[in-house]
């Protein structure tokens, strides 16, 4: 070598890493700079130990500000990557030259982007920080900060895209298609460890692609990155120190776009003064893992790649790369069960080859590769796309990192109880069951809402299909990268979880602004089991309810707080603070309610309701007997009746809220006989303005169970259809919107039976047999017990319980003794007994 080789790559492609690597093998370097921030050196040597598993990145973080932060990713594919593990591998020193991340995160500070995620360059053609696949780039491509990505957006406006200038010189219309069809696709020229001709010049391609690139310097400059003099002066300055330090045997892997500017000749003295006062502060750096499908995005990471998986399967594939890729689509297919087949793959492959012979490429690329999918494989249609796309063209890898690398006290602790819970951290996003009454379940829901608490999402609570128990929990567990950075910043709180989830929640009910977010506070302590923050909240919690007038804002803070008594409860934690606490409060709603009911709006109303029946849902969980309650707790829901039936029989009430009452009365069965209907009655009265009644009956049978009521119970059908038609028509257009919002929440199929009910008019009576008498008519629900329907579901409900098949009549009281059930003198009623599968209930 008589010179620094410098090797201009694109960031994350496959075909510029092969390229690197077969350069690496010709020139054998004293020395490999690279890319990258310089504090990271120490970190290199981590890169060749078997633990670490690509795609990996590098954090770096400000120690007084984790949130401000900034990654450098790397892929298996990644020339970057390639260059350290052949340096590793060979003894060979690794140094980074890029600008120091202490003064990429402090300029970030001076523009007001704090709490920003700063993503590395990883590049290969300078454009915009939200461009795809830069060529050149570095830890200036950052996110952009809330409220500024219109003003990013300008700045990309005038950058150039060194890739499309290229693409359409060539008479492309498409940059990516034509980087691919020009360095990722091709296997030939790059030397033996490309593919290629053994005897070629590894060496060939960086030369054309720095002549390329020097062209398009000398027509655009910088190209409207007015970050990348500072950087290319740094990486200047960093060159000729290994120069002096390993002499000229020596390669450069960077961003081609920083070719021309590398070896362009300048002063010691005009790069220096280039870097001179710049800020800085104080960073962290570190190896984090890191996931395809965060390599694939394109928004905020300049070097987003739009098929991660697919690259990597081009580099890692010996050889046939479409008839392995093909193989790989098929294995999955058949795994959800599509019926695909070996003819299936080689008419595909075949397709596939044909398609790029026609169009002009090199190699049948995913466009290609995706007509033959869907013509071949998906018969076709598009069916199996996203399917292919999520698994295999983007992938689902996760990297890993040592268990000593560098890392804050709380992520230890973290990992320490991932290994304990044997919870795992993965890139797909998995649906996790959790019971409760297991001890290893009870530590992950633990770990999972001290995280939460924490502000790291691993996992989001969803509802538990086919149990309402508070004993089973569902979470959505999927790991992303950023949540690293999110454990850097919580580390400020603790060096555990434990500790550092009760530090924060006693700041946050110091810091609480309503008594709704302390008593959803004190439910998340619970959940969490953090018994040393529970009192501080407490104590927040009694002062903040003391003083709390409002009645909305203590029937918001109810639910919350009486859901936390119950998980307690569960839990085996000591709630009986809590319970005083929520029991004060809901008599204090009984109190407030009534009054804080009159003179409200239609808006008012509205909101009134939701906390009518968030109280009344509080209320009968609160008040059901718990072991070692006090006398008189139990009246509490009676004292709540009380309320409702007076809310409901108050005339200055709004129509909404007195009809709500009354239907919460009616599902309680507090109404009495003909309660509902009296109610009804008055609220549709001749006198009650129409809108007033018309609120009533959004009130009454408002919702989607509200149907329901009017199919079974004709006689309230009856009053609803009774009022309706003797509305006045100057009042009818204003009455109908509120009707349709009430009737347009029921099911298609209640409708279609209230439209019934109306058009047949007042029910006939029920016939029965001789001897058959209806029974005592229920409360509101027609004239009495319907034995033949009745009688019809019987077969299912023995099935059900294990019953063995009887009569209508039968009754085990009946039997003769020594008789069997079933067989005694009363028995013997052939027309009554049916066949197990007889669903009809007629009578034979």
């Amino acid at each position: 070598m008589t010179g620094p080789v410098l090797l201009g790559v694109r960031h994350h492609g496959p075909g510029s890493a092969r390229a690197v690597r077969a350069a690496l093998d010709q020139c054998t370097p004293d020395a490999v700079l690279i890319e990258g921030p310089p504090e990271a050196d120490a970190l290199v040597p981590l890169a060749a130990r078997e633990e670490m598993r690509p795609p990996v990145a590098l954090l770096a973080h400000a120690q007084d500000d984790p949130g401000r932060a900034a990654f450098w990713p790397l892929a298996e594919f990644s020339p970057e990557w390639v260059a350290m593990r052949w340096a590793l591998a060979r003894g060979v020193p690794v140094r980074f030259i890029d600008l120091p991340a202490a003064h990429s995160l402090a300029k970030e500070e001076e523009k007001g982007k704090r709490g920003e995620k700063e993503e590395s360059g990883r590049a290969a053609d300078g454009g915009p920080p939200s461009g795809e696949g830069r060529v050149g780039g570095g830890p200036g491509d950052e996110v952009p900060a809330a409220g500024q990505e219109r003003e990013a957006a300008d700045e990309a406006d005038v950058r150039v895209d060194p890739i499309r200038a290229l693409a359409e010189a060539a008479g492309y219309d498409d940059p990516e298609r034509w980087w691919e069809d020009v360095v990722e696709h091709r296997t030939g020229g790059g030397g033996a460890a490309t593919g290629g001709d053994p005897g070629a010049d590894a060496l060939a391609p960086f030369a054309a692609l720095a002549e390329a690139m020097g062209a398009l310097r000398e027509a655009y400059g910088d190209g409207g990155h007015d970050r990348d003099p500072v950087r290319e002066a740094h990486m200047r300055l960093r060159l000729r120190d290994a120069r002096r330090e390993f002499g000229d045997g020596i390669a450069v892997v960077c961003g081609a776009w920083h070719v021309p500017a590398l070896a362009q000749r300048t002063t010691v003295t005009a790069d220096r003064q280039l870097l001179k006062g710049l800020p800085k502060v104080k960073t962290a750096v570190t190896w984090v893992p890191w996931t395809h499908r965060r390599l694939s995005r394109r928004s905020g990471y300049g070097a987003g790649i739009a098929s991660p998986g697919w690259y990597g399967h081009l580099f890692s594939a010996p050889d046939r790369p479409v008839e392995r890729w093909l193989t790989k689509v098929a294995g999955l297919l058949r795994e959800e069960d599509y019926a695909v087949s070996s003819a299936h793959v080689i008419e595909a492959v075949r397709l596939a080859e044909g398609l790029a012979t026609v169009r002009g490429r090199p190699l049948a690329g995913l466009t290609e590769l995706d007509d033959a999918v869907r013509a071949v494989m998906g018969d076709g249609t598009d069916a199996p796309s996203s399917l292919i796309h999520d698994r295999l063209v983007v992938g689902e890898v996760l990297g890993e990192v040592p268990e000593d690398a560098p890392a804050v006290p709380l992520q230890r602790d973290i990992a320490r109880s991932q290994r304990t819970l044997r919870l795992k951290p993965e890139a797909l996003e998995r649906e996790l069951e959790l019971d409760l009454r297991k001890e290893t379940d009870a530590g992950r829901s633990r770990l999972l809402h001290r995280l939460r608490l924490l502000g790291i999402p691993w996992g989001e609570p969803r509802g538990s299909r086919g149990s309402t128990g508070t004993f089973r929990e569902t979470w959505q567990l999927r790991w992303e990268p950023e949540l690293s950075v999110r454990v850097a910043e919580a580390g400020i709180w603790g060096t555990t979880v434990l500790s550092a989830a009760t530090a924060k929640a006693a700041s946050e009910a110091s810091e609480a602004a309503t008594l709704a977010e302390v008593t959803a506070l004190a439910e998340r302590c619970l959940l969490a089991e953090l018994p040393d923050a529970l009192p501080v909240v407490m104590r927040v919690l009694a002062d903040r309810a003391a003083l709390d007038a409002d009645v909305g804002h203590l029937a918001q803070a109810l639910p919350a707080l009486v859901r936390s008594v119950r998980y307690g409860d569960v839990r085996g934690t000591d709630s009986v603070a809590l319970r005083e606490v929520a029991t004060g409060l809901a008599e204090r709603v009984f109190v407030g309610l009534p009054p804080a009911c009159l003179g409200l709006d239609a808006d008012g109303a509205a909101d009134m309701r939701g906390h009518l029946d968030a109280t009344h849902r509080a209320v009968g969980l609160l008040g059901r007997p718990e072991p070692g309650q006090r006398p008189g707790r139990q009246d509490l829901r009676a004292r709540w009746t009380a309320v409702l039936r007076a809310v409901s029989a108050r005339d200055a009430v709004p129509g909404l809220i007195r009809g709500r009452a009354a239907r919460l009365l009616l599902d309680e069965g507090e109404s009495g006989d003909g309660g509902a209907e009296r109610l009804m009655g008055l609220a549709l009265s001749p006198g009650t303005p129409p809108t007033d009644a018309a609120g009533w009956i959004e009130g009454f049978v408002g919702g989607g169970d509200g149907g329901m009521l009017l199919v079974h119970d004709e006689r309230l059908l009856a009053l609803v259809d009774g009022w309706l038609t003797g509305v006045p028509a100057a009042a009818f257009t204003d009455v109908l919107p509120l009707l349709r919002r009430t009737f347009a929440e029921y099911e298609s199929g209640v409708r279609r039976t209230l439209g019934e009910l109306i058009r047949r008019g007042p029910a006939t009576p029920s016939r029965h047999p001789a001897g058959d008498t209806p029974d005592d008519a229920a409360p509101g629900f027609g004239p009495g017990l319907d034995r033949d329907r009745a009688a019809a579901v019987l077969p299912t409900l023995r099935m059900l319980l294990g019953i063995e098949a009887h009569g209508f009549a039968d009754e085990p009281d009946d039997d003769e003794p020594g008789e069997e059930p079933g067989h005694g003198p009363h028995d013997e009623q052939p027309d009554t007994i049916r066949p197990a599968d007889d669903l009809t209930g007629a009578r034979t």
